[in-house]
Protein backbone atom coordinates (compact mmCIF):
# COMPACT_ATOMS: atom_id res chain seq x y z
CA UNK A 1 0.00 0.00 0.00
CA UNK A 2 2.30 2.01 0.79
CA UNK A 3 4.41 1.65 -2.71
CA UNK A 4 1.45 2.37 -4.77
CA UNK A 5 1.01 5.68 -2.42
CA UNK A 6 4.77 6.60 -3.31
CA UNK A 7 4.24 5.87 -7.05
CA UNK A 8 1.22 7.71 -7.17
CA UNK A 9 2.41 10.55 -5.11
CA UNK A 10 5.96 11.03 -7.78
CA UNK A 11 3.20 11.34 -10.50
CA UNK A 12 1.32 13.92 -9.10
CA UNK A 13 4.65 15.72 -8.22
CA UNK A 14 6.17 14.89 -11.44
CA UNK A 15 6.30 17.95 -14.11
CA UNK A 16 3.90 18.46 -16.35
CA UNK A 17 5.51 17.33 -19.36
CA UNK A 18 6.20 13.98 -17.37
CA UNK A 19 2.93 14.16 -16.58
CA UNK A 20 1.29 13.99 -20.14
CA UNK A 21 3.60 11.24 -20.96
CA UNK A 22 2.38 9.56 -18.28
CA UNK A 23 -1.19 10.25 -19.70
CA UNK A 24 -0.57 9.38 -22.84
CA UNK A 25 1.00 6.18 -22.47
CA UNK A 26 -1.67 4.69 -20.12
CA UNK A 27 -4.38 5.99 -22.82
CA UNK A 28 -2.21 4.10 -25.42
CA UNK A 29 -2.33 0.63 -22.89
CA UNK A 30 -5.88 1.26 -22.15
CA UNK A 31 -6.90 1.17 -25.85
CA UNK A 32 -4.57 -1.65 -26.91
CA UNK A 33 -6.82 -3.53 -23.90
CA UNK A 34 -9.61 -2.57 -25.68
CA UNK A 35 -8.62 -3.33 -29.19
CA UNK A 36 -6.75 -7.05 -27.99
CA UNK A 37 -10.50 -8.21 -26.01
CA UNK A 38 -12.40 -7.08 -29.31
CA UNK A 39 -10.49 -8.62 -31.31
CA UNK A 40 -10.51 -11.92 -29.02
CA UNK A 41 -14.28 -11.82 -29.47
CA UNK A 42 -13.98 -10.93 -33.11
CA UNK A 43 -11.98 -13.87 -34.47
CA UNK A 44 -13.15 -16.73 -32.26
CA UNK A 45 -16.72 -15.68 -33.69
CA UNK A 46 -14.90 -15.62 -37.37
CA UNK A 47 -13.21 -19.46 -36.45
CA UNK A 48 -16.38 -20.85 -34.42
CA UNK A 49 -19.26 -19.34 -37.54
CA UNK A 50 -16.57 -20.76 -40.22
CA UNK A 51 -16.30 -24.32 -38.49
CA UNK A 52 -20.20 -24.03 -37.95
CA UNK A 53 -20.98 -23.03 -41.82
CA UNK A 54 -18.73 -25.38 -43.18
CA UNK A 55 -20.12 -28.49 -41.77
CA UNK A 56 -24.02 -26.85 -43.26
CA UNK A 57 -22.44 -26.13 -46.53
CA UNK A 58 -21.14 -30.09 -46.48
CA UNK A 59 -24.19 -31.64 -44.70
CA UNK A 60 -26.37 -32.04 -48.31
CA UNK A 61 -28.15 -28.93 -48.00
CA UNK A 62 -29.09 -28.04 -51.56
CA UNK A 63 -27.19 -23.87 -52.52
CA UNK A 64 -30.34 -22.51 -52.37
CA UNK A 65 -31.53 -24.01 -49.19
CA UNK A 66 -28.26 -22.47 -47.72
CA UNK A 67 -28.97 -19.15 -49.66
CA UNK A 68 -32.41 -19.00 -48.32
CA UNK A 69 -31.44 -19.82 -44.73
CA UNK A 70 -29.17 -17.24 -44.55
CA UNK A 71 -31.46 -14.68 -46.32
CA UNK A 72 -33.94 -15.32 -43.25
CA UNK A 73 -30.68 -14.00 -41.18
CA UNK A 74 -29.61 -10.43 -40.46
CA UNK A 75 -25.99 -8.68 -40.45
CA UNK A 76 -24.09 -11.37 -41.91
CA UNK A 77 -20.73 -11.68 -41.31
CA UNK A 78 -17.55 -13.89 -41.78
CA UNK A 79 -18.00 -16.75 -43.73
CA UNK A 80 -21.92 -16.85 -44.12
CA UNK A 81 -21.31 -13.44 -45.37
CA UNK A 82 -19.21 -14.59 -48.26
CA UNK A 83 -21.57 -17.27 -49.39
CA UNK A 84 -24.76 -15.33 -49.49
CA UNK A 85 -22.85 -12.22 -52.00
CA UNK A 86 -21.31 -14.69 -54.03
CA UNK A 87 -24.41 -16.68 -54.84
CA UNK A 88 -26.51 -13.52 -54.54
CA UNK A 89 -24.46 -11.90 -57.19
CA UNK A 90 -22.60 -14.26 -59.42
CA UNK A 91 -25.33 -17.52 -59.60
CA UNK A 92 -29.10 -16.50 -58.39
CA UNK A 93 -29.38 -13.67 -60.37
CA UNK A 94 -29.80 -14.24 -63.98
CA UNK A 95 -27.59 -17.43 -64.10
CA UNK A 96 -29.18 -19.32 -67.04
CA UNK A 97 -28.39 -16.16 -69.54
CA UNK A 98 -24.90 -16.68 -68.19
CA UNK A 99 -22.21 -18.39 -70.36
CA UNK A 100 -19.89 -20.68 -68.21
CA UNK A 101 -16.60 -18.22 -68.87
CA UNK A 102 -19.33 -15.12 -67.42
CA UNK A 103 -20.50 -16.59 -64.83
CA UNK A 104 -16.82 -17.65 -63.47
CA UNK A 105 -15.49 -14.53 -63.98
CA UNK A 106 -18.31 -12.74 -62.46
CA UNK A 107 -17.52 -15.60 -59.21
CA UNK A 108 -14.24 -14.53 -59.20
CA UNK A 109 -14.87 -10.55 -59.03
CA UNK A 110 -17.06 -11.04 -56.71
CA UNK A 111 -15.77 -13.40 -54.30
CA UNK A 112 -12.32 -11.32 -54.37
CA UNK A 113 -14.94 -7.88 -53.40
CA UNK A 114 -15.95 -10.00 -50.39
CA UNK A 115 -13.12 -11.73 -49.21
CA UNK A 116 -11.65 -8.12 -48.95
CA UNK A 117 -14.30 -6.81 -47.08
CA UNK A 118 -14.34 -9.48 -44.50
CA UNK A 119 -10.29 -8.94 -44.50
CA UNK A 120 -10.81 -4.87 -43.67
CA UNK A 121 -13.12 -5.70 -40.83
CA UNK A 122 -10.79 -8.12 -39.46
CA UNK A 123 -7.60 -5.87 -39.67
CA UNK A 124 -9.44 -2.71 -38.73
CA UNK A 125 -7.70 -1.31 -35.80
CA UNK A 126 -5.01 -3.89 -35.74
CA UNK A 127 -2.59 -1.34 -36.50
CA UNK A 128 -3.36 0.75 -33.37
CA UNK A 129 -1.32 -2.16 -31.60
CA UNK A 130 1.50 -2.15 -33.80
CA UNK A 131 1.73 1.85 -33.17
CA UNK A 132 1.51 1.60 -29.82
CA UNK A 133 4.33 -1.44 -29.33
CA UNK A 134 6.77 0.49 -31.72
CA UNK A 135 6.04 4.22 -30.27
CA UNK A 136 5.26 3.77 -26.64
CA UNK A 137 9.08 2.97 -25.62
CA UNK A 138 10.72 6.10 -27.20
CA UNK A 139 7.48 7.79 -25.68
CA UNK A 140 8.70 6.71 -22.07
CA UNK A 141 12.08 7.23 -23.43
CA UNK A 142 11.30 10.72 -23.70
CA UNK A 143 9.70 11.37 -20.30
CA UNK A 144 12.87 9.59 -18.93
CA UNK A 145 14.93 11.53 -20.18
CA UNK A 146 13.18 14.81 -19.73
CA UNK A 147 12.58 13.65 -15.85
CA UNK A 148 16.55 13.39 -15.67
CA UNK A 149 17.45 16.55 -16.83
CA UNK A 150 14.85 18.37 -13.74
CA UNK A 151 16.53 16.08 -11.67
CA UNK A 152 20.15 17.60 -12.52
CA UNK A 153 18.40 21.47 -12.97
CA UNK A 154 17.42 20.61 -9.47
CA UNK A 155 21.15 19.20 -8.27
CA UNK A 156 22.49 22.32 -9.58
CA UNK A 157 20.67 24.77 -7.69
CA UNK A 158 21.46 22.78 -4.45
CA UNK A 159 24.30 23.21 -2.28
CA UNK A 160 24.79 19.57 -1.47
CA UNK A 161 24.67 16.55 -3.46
CA UNK A 162 22.97 13.97 -1.92
CA UNK A 163 21.00 11.10 -3.08
CA UNK A 164 17.84 12.27 -1.31
CA UNK A 165 17.77 15.60 -4.20
CA UNK A 166 17.67 13.47 -7.25
CA UNK A 167 16.39 10.40 -6.08
CA UNK A 168 12.37 11.93 -6.67
CA UNK A 169 13.44 13.09 -10.14
CA UNK A 170 14.94 9.44 -11.31
CA UNK A 171 12.16 8.00 -10.03
CA UNK A 172 9.78 9.96 -11.70
CA UNK A 173 11.58 9.50 -14.92
CA UNK A 174 11.90 5.87 -14.84
CA UNK A 175 7.98 5.49 -14.16
CA UNK A 176 7.43 6.82 -17.33
CA UNK A 177 9.72 4.07 -18.78
CA UNK A 178 7.73 1.50 -17.08
CA UNK A 179 5.02 2.70 -18.87
CA UNK A 180 6.39 2.62 -21.69
CA UNK A 181 7.09 -1.17 -21.95
CA UNK A 182 3.75 -1.71 -19.84
CA UNK A 183 1.94 -0.67 -22.76
CA UNK A 184 4.08 -1.72 -25.99
CA UNK A 185 4.76 -5.45 -24.73
CA UNK A 186 1.47 -6.70 -24.88
CA UNK A 187 0.38 -4.55 -27.73
CA UNK A 188 3.31 -6.29 -29.55
CA UNK A 189 2.64 -10.00 -28.66
CA UNK A 190 -1.35 -9.28 -29.52
CA UNK A 191 -0.29 -7.93 -32.73
CA UNK A 192 1.89 -10.51 -33.87
CA UNK A 193 -0.73 -13.10 -32.47
CA UNK A 194 -3.62 -11.63 -34.22
CA UNK A 195 -1.98 -10.58 -37.40
CA UNK A 196 -1.25 -14.71 -37.60
CA UNK A 197 -4.52 -15.48 -36.36
CA UNK A 198 -6.13 -13.32 -39.06
CA UNK A 199 -4.41 -14.85 -41.83
CA UNK A 200 -4.88 -18.39 -40.30
CA UNK A 201 -8.98 -17.25 -41.24
CA UNK A 202 -8.63 -15.52 -44.22
CA UNK A 203 -6.56 -18.43 -45.80
CA UNK A 204 -9.24 -20.71 -44.39
CA UNK A 205 -12.06 -18.24 -46.69
CA UNK A 206 -9.44 -19.03 -49.83
CA UNK A 207 -9.89 -22.30 -49.63
CA UNK A 208 -13.70 -22.56 -49.20
CA UNK A 209 -13.95 -19.98 -51.97
CA UNK A 210 -12.02 -22.26 -54.10
CA UNK A 211 -14.02 -25.37 -53.29
CA UNK A 212 -16.88 -23.80 -53.59
CA UNK A 213 -15.68 -22.79 -57.11
CA UNK A 214 -14.55 -26.58 -57.91
CA UNK A 215 -18.32 -27.59 -56.28
CA UNK A 216 -19.64 -25.36 -59.61
CA UNK A 217 -17.39 -26.38 -62.57
CA UNK A 218 -18.69 -29.98 -61.81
Amino acid sequence: MTDYFSIYSLILNASIVVQLVIGILLLASIGSWVIIVEKWIVTNNALKEFFLFEQFFWSGESLNDIYDDLKAKEDLVGIESIFYEIYEDSIAQDSQELQKDDLTARFKRVSKVSLMRQEDLLESRISFLSTVASASPYIGLFGTVWGIMNSFRGLAQTSQATLSVVAPGISEALIATALGLFAAIPALIAYNFYVKRINTILNRYESFIEEFQNLLAR
